[in-house]
């Protein structure tokens, strides 16, 4: 009995040791992030993976912004660049941007400033692609990420290089993504009817007229064409470089096993999907946590009137003296307290109820009780964290996907938007932060969107986790892939079947035609022979 017993004992710990074994194996990673809001992101996910016991290897460069060199939950290989999209490179674009929403730019500076975006567009790429090559090309670098047998690839598609070295390593692909590298995740990878899905700068909702939809298609267009010349052959030539003949960079970017899109259909207008695009809005969301001690102080200070915040994002940290000192002044004669991350020159305006900041704790501000409202430039990362904590919006987009995102909110009822054109005329920043807060529609629409985003069966991040360990355990996920992209755009669209279609269409009509007309013929020859 008792070496039945012991036999059993023996059977559980070694069943309690694999499965220890097995639920604590980490896989091991390699990252290729992007900087700025993207990587704010990114650094959650990576934080998540390593509390899961996975081991994270970040690719950054010697002029990473965001990304450090030194970090607790992952380690870094830094890639010696002399170009790259930093704090240089990115706010002189955004200073020109705010002087043509303003108008006080020509119309000629206006076609130099687009001009000037392409070619910054062109650049930003470039960069990338020449990431890419300097690790390709680094025979030493190569052998050691083979020699560390990652497990897959993590990457932001709206930078090529991590996807080219994916295919490189032949390594499982997945995406944490908003953007791709031609526009919007799902326009990548997923039919996109132009008759109701609009293109981002298109300033349009789901529901357009004629005339938008015919605008929607130009814009698609030009969009297209625009990738084609000035982005796709940077890649395409480290592709040509590095691969066999005939690799379409294209092909490669759509080719990923898994799209965690950063989104979902609270916020999105309704679309169509593929089985590998996995939706994890609002994973970088959490419940608030405390304040530090005098920010509790201030925000408690304002009583039963509550705080507004205002942040424009990681790459605007200050404003035209003008537009911030009527900003200041409409915050002045506001009840409320006010916390806002400013840079700069302190507002000549600035009221006694207003605390300037160099950063602020942005989720914990937002989900604090005394939050009334969020004066926001539309990101991504700052709107999701809106919806989750259902504050209402007083929207003030710069540039990119600002502008579409803040319409997604306004056309939900939970946002106000205003324009660097408008903010400082008329009153209007003012209006509308009073129009926010009196209208108790915009924070009972926004606390709607609140209440449907977290009602999922499993949180965002978990969510992200399980596909991301379930790619690693099952080495890609190849059936969740559609192969639609390795069709000619001729075959996708079944014109070669239609065509077909046509041409037997055709030739049964000139068959009919041509029997009808010999039938008729004959019969005329009949009666002009009885005749004669």
């Amino acid at each position: 009995m008792m070496t039945y017993i012991g036999s059993m004992t023996l059977c559980l710990f070694l069943f309690l040791l694999i499965m220890c074994g097995s639920v604590c194996h980490g896989g091991k990673l390699l990252v290729f992030p992007v900087e700025g809001s993207h990587w704010v992101n990114m650094d959650i996910l990576i934080k998540a993976l390593h509390s899961q016991g996975h081991t994270i290897t970040v690719v950054r460069t010697t002029k990473s912004w965001y990304i450090k060199e030194e970090s607790p939950y992952y380690s870094s290989i830094t890639i010696p660049v002399t170009d790259a999209m930093d704090e240089e490179f990115v706010k002189p674009i955004i200073k020109k941007i705010i002087n043509i929403e303003r108008g006080t730019s020509s119309v000629l500076n206006f076609i130099h400033l687009q001009i000037e975006m392409i070619s910054a567009r062109s650049k930003f790429h470039k960069y990338a692609s020449d990431l890419a090559t300097a690790v390709l090309k680094d025979t030493d670098l190569i052998k050691t990420l083979k020699e560390n047998q990652y497990d897959l690839v993590l990457t932001d598609p709206a930078w090529g290089g991590g996807l080219l070295v994916a295919h490189y390593l032949q390594l499982p692909l997945v995406y944490n993504v908003r953007w791709a590298i031609s526009g919007e995740g799902h326009l990548t990878i997923a039919p996109s009817p132009m008759s109701y899905i609009p293109m981002t700068l298109s300033g349009h909702s789901d529901k357009m007229t004629f005339t938008e939809r015919v605008k929607n298609m130009l814009l698609y267009l030009l969009s297209a064409v625009r990738d084609r010349l000035t982005v796709w052959p940077h890649y395409q030539a480290v592709c040509d470089e590095f691969f066999q003949p005939g690799v379409d960079f294209y092909e490669l970017l759509q080719g990923a096993d898994l799209w965690l899109m950063r989104i979902d259909f609270v916020f999105e207008f309704p679309r169509p999907t593929m089985p590998n695009v996995i939706y994890m809005a609002g994973f970088q969301c959490n419940p608030a946590k405390p304040l530090p001690q005098e920010l509790e102080k201030f925000v408690h200070s304002s009583g039963e009137h509550g705080v507004i915040i205002m942040s424009l994002g990681t790459f605007v940290t200050e404003l035209p003296h003008d537009i911030a000192d009527v900003i200041a002044a409409a915050f002045s004669q506001m009840p409320q307290k006010v916390i806002w991350r400013h840079k700069g020159d302190r507002p000549a305006s600035l009221g006694n109820n207003t605390l300037v900041v160099d950063w602020m704790p942005q989720n914990d501000l937002l989900g604090h009780p005394k939050t009334r409202l969020f004066v926001a430039h539309g990101g991504t990362n700052g709107v999701q964290e809106a919806i989750y904590h259902g504050i209402p919006v007083v929207g003030l987009p710069l540039f990119f996907d600002q502008y579409d995102n803040l319409l997604r909110l306004k056309e939900r009822g939970g946002a106000k938007l205003l324009s660097m054109a408008t903010v400082d005329k008329n009153n209007n920043f003012l209006e509308a932060l009073q129009e926010v807060l009196d209208e108790p529609s915009y924070r009972m629409n926004m606390q709607r969107l609140s209440r449907l985003q977290r009602d999922v069966p499993m949180e965002p991040l978990d969510t992200a986790l399980f596909w991301i360990e379930f790619v690693m355990r099952h080495k890609g996920a190849a059936h969740l892939r559609t192969e639609s992209y390795r069709m000619p755009w001729y075959s996708y669209h079944s014109v070669d079947v239609v065509l077909m279609l046509l041409g037997v269409v055709s030739v049964v009509i000139l068959l009919l035609v041509a029997i009808v007309r010999y039938l008729c013929i004959r019969k005329c020859l009949k009666r002009k022979i009885k005749s004669e």
